[in-house]
């Protein structure tokens, strides 16, 4: 059949070619493998995956059209593969600007092009932590649901944008009568920079991820979306059960408690000025030495 003799065909060329693979070849072999390899465990936890399996089917079903010489379908699938890539491209949109956001967070590009530095004047303080560790334990008690996403390096400017501006000192008192149910301002998330209330009732974007736990509801999946966008620290506490969790770095840690909030608002929050700035940094080994 003419299907098995171009297959060795396209056999004996391989032979031919590595017979003269050189080690530019192989380097080329191994950077390939990489990108693969990073490009389907990229698509793993998206609507990318379920696409690619379909997309494989396909595949199947052509490759039986080609050994069978169904010249119809062939002709079809020649000319509708033509639109095949634009498509793919316009349903995958979101998955493919996500990637290419994960891609220039990367410190490389930060260190070459210097795009990454972003000035403060003011740093989320360890009186703010309390405050905030003291809302969301009173919150959780009555089962008021909140939503309180804390800025670091990353600006969330947009995402300040589609709320109403507060720029209010942090307090507990502020954040427990935000998300009071019934009020103004309870819908939506509240953003926090440095030691002030930025914006209130802001929208986010919700995760897409396939691997979160079905009895999470949307205030979750909004703080797990900035979490994946952003380098932000997002609080959670649920109305249903009154449950406190974290999300960070698209990550969600649940049931947790004031102290442990606390523990970890400081070590995400806190660790960031000590280690920016040189003098801290210092001290901060030298003690290291005195204490050993």
């Amino acid at each position: 059949m003419q299907w098995i003799s171009q297959a060795k065909d396209a056999f004996n060329n391989f032979t031919i070619y590595r017979t003269t693979m050189g080690i530019e070849d192989i380097i080329e072999i191994i950077i390939i493998a990489i990108l693969l390899y990073f490009i389907l465990r990229w698509m793993k936890n998206t609507r990318a995956w379920a696409l690619l399996k379909g997309l494989i089917v396909i595949g199947v079903f052509l490759l039986i059209a080609m050994a069978l010489q169904m010249q119809t379908i062939l002709w079809l699938a020649r000319n509708i593969l033509q639109f095949a890539v634009i498509a793919l491209i316009i349903v995958l949109q979101p998955e493919l600007r996500k990637a290419l956001e994960d891609l220039g967070k990367k410190n490389f590009l930060g260190v070459i092009l210097n795009l990454n530095s972003h000035e403060y004047v003011d740093r989320t303080s360890e009186k703010t932590i309390n405050e905030i560790v003291k809302a969301c334990t009173e919150m959780a008690k009555v089962r008021t649901g909140s939503l309180i996403c804390i800025e670091r390096k990353e600006s969330l400017k947009s995402f300040e944008e589609t709320g109403i501006t507060v720029d209010g000192e942090v307090s507990n008192q502020l954040l427990i009568n935000i998300f009071e149910k019934n009020t103004p301002l309870h819908d939506g998330a509240v953003i926090i920079r440095g030691n002030r209330v930025a914006s209130a009732t802001c929208y986010l974007h919700l995760s897409t991820s396939l691997t979160i736990s079905k009895e999470l509801g949307t205030r979750h999946r909004a703080g797990l979306g900035l979490s994946e966008e952003s380098d932000a620290v997002t609080i959670i506490v649920s109305e249903e059960t009154g449950r406190i969790a974290l999300a960070v770095g698209g990550g969600l840690e649940r049931n947790l408690t004031g102290d442990v909030l606390r523990s970890r608002l400081c070590e995400l929050l806190l660790s960031v000025e000590r280690e920016e700035d040189p003098k801290n940094h210092r001290i901060g080994r030298r003690r290291h030495k005195n204490h050993e």
